[in-house]
């Protein structure tokens, strides 16, 4: 320590690296005074990222450092921490910490590193973190505005860890946010929407590959009801139907600042399609202008309404796959049987009582099958065959060849 002062960054490097007991990384040697740093596939492990966090203390010219792939565990972690509490230069520690296997144990020491440094601008943290983990880094950066760019894909946050990113969303930093290839479902997406709808921050969201679906869809609509800061939604990938779009867009209707739509290779057809051009037909005040529903087939009347749209709306560009949907017959409601003979019934101002005692000869409260079936289709009840066949299912389950009216 004494002679530090007076050695390079890369001399205090290979000394540091003898005194823990590694092999040292030519790259970082040839390129220590590059503002960008990739060490990716290094396989540094956690004493070779404590020699390189001892060198790179009193640097002043590294900004971005680029760490994953090297399996340097939560150990590693630790001493990164340690390292941003010296360095102020290091901005974009875009510390790509993706892949080092530092799961819950080094989740703290990550959260500790988030609370500490006051240069750090952007993270990514790929790294399979559970559930319960999003509570260390929302806790973190409660305290902390000064991380804008923000990368938690490819973990397995879901129910708690919904509610916990939803809290997280109260931070004043954070402008750009990829949750994507998470858990996000059911819960966890209702909890995390409800946190956007009160966040003034935001501009760039990542949700895709989440199984988000029509639940997290309705709470997402009703979030954009009331956010107005989000610019880009990537929803792409989420198990989202034309009922999920339909709810989306009923926070369209309201929202003034989403510019970027993204709804890809999700379960939608050419009606869902229709829905997302009449909200920015309709919408005067909209800001959309690109939708991206790339897997999805349209027809002549969604390129017709496109086209009109684009007349009122002309920066708006909405990729699909081509022309060759349909849309999708409703199939004719079903209609119950017993309610039409009750209204042959009331019609002619007879009790349902009456038409069974007529069969009823015995006075037994049960009717065979086949003097049912008979009595039914002997009258001029509006029933087809397959509908008298339901309802004898429905009112001999037991399937006893006997029909009990009570």
């Amino acid at each position: 320590k004494k002679f530090i002062k007076h050695m390079s960054v890369a001399e205090v490097y290979m000394e540091a690296c003898k005194l823990v007991g590694v092999v040292p990384v030519s790259h970082f040697i040839r390129n220590y005074s590059s503002p960008t740093m990739t060490l990716t596939y290094n396989g540094l492990g956690p004493l070779g990222c404590k020699a390189l966090a001892i060198a790179l203390q009193s640097d002043a010219h590294i900004r971005t450092l680029e760490l994953a792939y090297n399996d340097i565990q939560a150990e590693g972690v630790k001493y990164l921490a340690e390292l941003l509490r010296a360095n102020f230069t290091i901005q974009h520690l875009f510390q790509d910490l993706s892949n080092n296997h530092v799961k819950s144990e080094g989740a703290e020491h990550v959260a500790k590193m988030l609370m500490d440094s006051i240069s750090l601008k952007s993270i990514k943290l790929s790294n399979g973190f559970a559930d319960d983990d999003a509570k260390h880094f929302t806790e973190a950066l409660s305290t902390n505005s000064r991380i804008k760019d923000l990368d938690l894909s490819h973990n397995k946050f879901c129910g708690k860890g919904g509610e916990y990113l939803g809290q997280l969303l109260n931070n004043e930093g954070v402008e750009v946010l990829d949750l994507s290839w998470n858990h996000l479902r059911m819960k966890g997406a209702v909890a995390f929407s409800a946190g956007l709808k009160v966040n003034t921050m935001l501009k760039h969201l990542d949700l895709s590959w989440n199984g988000f679906g029509n639940e997290g869809a309705l709470a997402m609509g009703e979030a954009l009801k009331f956010n107005n800061t989000l610019v880009h939604l990537n929803l792409s990938n989420n198990c989202i139907t034309n009922e999920g779009v339909s709810m989306l867009c009923r926070g369209l209707d309201y929202n003034e600042t989403l510019r970027v739509l993204l709804l890809a290779y999700n379960a939608v057809t050419v009606e869902g399609a229709l829905a997302l051009v009449n909200v920015v037909k309709n919408t005067p005040k909209t800001a959309l202008e690109q939708i991206n529903i790339c897997n999805v087939l349209v027809n002549e009347n969604f390129v017709n309404l496109l086209e009109l749209t684009c007349q009122e709306h002309p920066g708006l560009d909405v990729q699909y796959e081509g022309v060759g949907g349909f849309v999708a017959q409703k199939p004719p409601k079903r209609i119950d049987p017993m309610k039409v003979i009750q209204d042959y019934l009331d019609k002619r101002k007879l009790r349902l009582w009456d038409f069974f005692r007529n069969i009823d000869k015995d006075g037994t409260m049960r009717v065979p099958v086949t003097d049912f079936r008979k009595a039914v289709q002997q009258s001029s009840i509006p029933l087809s065959r397959f509908q008298i066949e339901e309802l004898i299912h429905r009112l001999d389950r037991g399937r006893t060849g006997m029909v009990d009216y009570r």
